[in-house]
């Protein structure tokens, strides 16, 4: 997956695949063929540039019941909030 930060409110985001960012981790586009990587982030980068989203980075996830979860607890943070 791609996770960015909004320039508008600085909320965590996650590229959909369509040219769109979500706050909801399981409406992002989980990538499963490395061939894409590179055009994704190209992607997600132009809209860096366009002032859209701050640092758009890759990230691991792993599928829980056909659900997006991170596997880095930074990561985890970002997408679901500290924890307790």
């Amino acid at each position: 997956m791609i996770i960015a930060n909004r320039l508008t409110d600085g909320l965590v985001v996650f590229y959909k695949g369509d040219g769109g960012w979500t706050v909801d981790i399981a409406d992002g586009l989980v990538i499963t063929d490395e061939a894409e990587e590179d055009g994704l982030i190209e992607a997600a980068r132009t809209d860096e540039d366009r002032c859209v989203v701050v640092e758009p980075n890759l990230i691991d996830v792993t599928l829980d019941d056909g659900s997006p979860r991170p596997t880095a607890i930074r990561e985890a943070i970002r997408a679901f909030g500290p924890t307790i």
